[in-house]
């Protein structure tokens, strides 16, 4: 048998049938009727995410509230010393944590990072009675900025990536999201109708989601492209820009976790810190620190209100609009972030895992906002250079362009800030590398019943349908629709990061109380651990 026959037959012997089946056939149905009927598909979409926005508004809020609150008493209780799995961990921390924050929002981050502080300078989040483009509009920009962006946005990745890792690694479940179902179920169980449900359903969440950011990174380009050089490229550029990504992220995902997305995620944080002081020191410095400062003391002290506020005088419009959208977004990611925290987590304890996930990210997105997008309405407000005039005839993918050429020194002879424009350029696109990788491994694990490591085949298969999906949606003009249909999704899984946190915290409760018991029913519950009552405790289930 040849090399070629044999990853094809391990490919198929690997596959799950039904969520493979069903994941890949209900995203190409909807690209389907989106191509065929894109109107009609349009408004039942659009009409399905204005009724979940208007009518549950306050759950998400309250959600993403609940995790943040149980990421912190993880932090600082007694449940913090739980490990996940007794063997070491894979990665070492940095590398764990430039992992972790270039497989979650850091593509969005970057992209949004000159951009969203001018925004809501321009029209100030009606929570504060401020005049928009007044000098007080600034600091509260730039708060509601690193509001959106820090702690609460990475929790539902975090909570998913527990109760999927601790089941996983501790508890013998397989590696799906359908895992955080074992305390109620069994590890055994997990593979029951709702499992498969909630892994379908995750497929098409991580796919839609994964593709609609290929069409978000794809506009950049070709915005960057027209803005720059007047080039419009049509349909033809477009496809040829998708496919570039896809195949990057492809090449990078088949090299593996370590030697592909561990090394590109340590290029990213570097880059990432190169831009960011380059922008601190090339734009007005003192005044940006300031600015920080102030916009920080506002979100410690405003966290609360900002995060249950729900526009309602308004009927809810500003903060369908930004916040609510903001936590369903990431919600529908949570599945395939997660599933790949859970993957590199191996080892680590509960306390390492929340840390990295809200504080650490925040710990580097909180700089990067106030340095970035607080340069950005400084030289607005100032009027060094009009951002807003071309966002308004260009889209949000403009700002950074504009920002980053602002910053040449007349009297240095290099141009710094074309320097610093393409490598804001080169970090959107490996930082969406990274998410792009996380997210395919993601499916091929889900599609493979749990494979740590699916065959090549098998994470190609996935790369190249989220390419296609992406290119045929950037084309007929659905990419909106695709975002609107994942973010719907953002509810479902709300639910299933509630069951997360119930599970672990009914399992870690028990665990740190040193109930060790034979009988597994009165350890998990009725669901009992292996599914059946009175059955012995095998080595996987068994406490650390």
């Amino acid at each position: 048998m040849s090399d070629g026959e044999s990853s094809l037959a391990e490919f198929r012997e690997e596959i799950e049938p039904t969520i493979f089946g069903f994941g890949a056939g209900v995203t190409l149905l909807f690209v389907a009727l989106f191509a065929l009927r894109p109107e009609a598909a349009a408004t039942v979409v659009s009409g399905v995410n204005s009724f979940v926005l208007a009518r549950f508004n306050w759950a998400f809020l309250i959600v993403m509230l609940v995790l943040v609150g149980f990421l912190a008493f993880l932090i600082v209780g007694p449940w913090g010393e739980i490990r996940l799995g007794d063997e070491p961990p894979e990665f070492s921390y940095v590398s764990y944590f430039t992992m972790i924050y270039s497989a979650g929002l850091a593509a969005g981050i970057v992209f949004w990072g000159p951009t969203e502080a001018l925004l809501h300078y321009s029209s100030v989040p009606p929570l504060y009675d401020v005049a928009a483009k007044s000098q007080a509009a600034i600091p509260i920009a730039v708060q509601y900025s690193l509001f959106h962006w820090s702690i609460t946005q990475w929790s539902c990745f975090t909570v998913m990536g527990l109760g999927i890792g601790y089941f996983a690694h501790a508890r013998g479940a397989p590696l799906r999201v359908s895992a955080v179902l074992t305390p109620f179920v069994g590890a055994d169980n997990v593979d029951n109708l709702l499992g498969k449900l909630v892994d379908i359903l995750a497929v098409f969440a991580t796919l839609g989601g994964v593709a609609t950011s290929l069409g978000f990174i794809g506009s950049q380009f070709l915005t960057g492209i027209e803005f720059n050089w007047g080039y419009q490229l049509g349909d033809l550029g477009t496809i040829v820009v998708i496919t570039s990504m896809t195949l990057l992220f492809t090449v990078s995902l088949v090299l593996g976790v370590d030697r592909g997305i561990r090394r590109l995620s340590n290029f990213n944080m570097g880059l990432f810190a190169v831009l960011m002081v380059a922008t601190l020191i090339l734009g007005p410095t003192a005044r940006v620190l300031e600015l920080s400062t102030q916009a920080t003391g506002g979100l410690l002290g405003d966290w609360f209100r900002m995060s249950l506020f729900t526009d309602y005088t308004g009927g809810g419009e500003w903060s369908n609009a930004w916040t609510v959208f903001y936590w369903a977004w990431p919600l529908a990611w949570s599945p395939f972030a997660g599933l790949f925290i859970a993957r590199i987590s191996r080892g680590r304890s509960v306390r390492e895992v929340a840390f990295t996930g809200i504080v650490a990210t925040s710990l580097a997105t909180i700089p990067w906002f106030a340095i970035v997008g607080g340069t950005a309405v400084v030289f607005q407000h100032g009027g060094v250079v009009d951002i807003l005039g071309p966002v308004g005839q260009y889209g949000e993918a403009v700002s950074g362009y504009i920002l980053f050429q602002a910053l040449n020194v007349p009297w240095i002879p290099v141009p710094l800030g074309t320097l610093l424009l393409f490598g804001f350029l080169v970090l959107v696109t490996t930082f969406f590398v990274t998410s792009a990788d996380s997210s395919t491994l993601a499916v091929s694990m889900m599609t493979t019943g749990g494979k740590a490591e699916p065959s090549a085949v098998s994470r190609i298969f996935w790369g190249l349908l989220q390419g296609v999906v992406a290119s045929i949606l950037m084309v007929i003009g659905g990419v909106e629709a695709l975002q609107s249909a994942a973010i719907v999704t953002g509810g479902p899984f709300a639910i299933v990061c509630l069951i997360a946190v119930v599970g672990l915290a009914k399992t870690f409760r028990r665990r740190s109380g040193n109930l060790v018991l034979q009988d597994e029913t009165v350890l998990f519950g009725d669901g009992g651990e292996s599914g059946s009552a009175g059955a012995p405790k095998t080595g996987a289930d068994s406490d650390d």
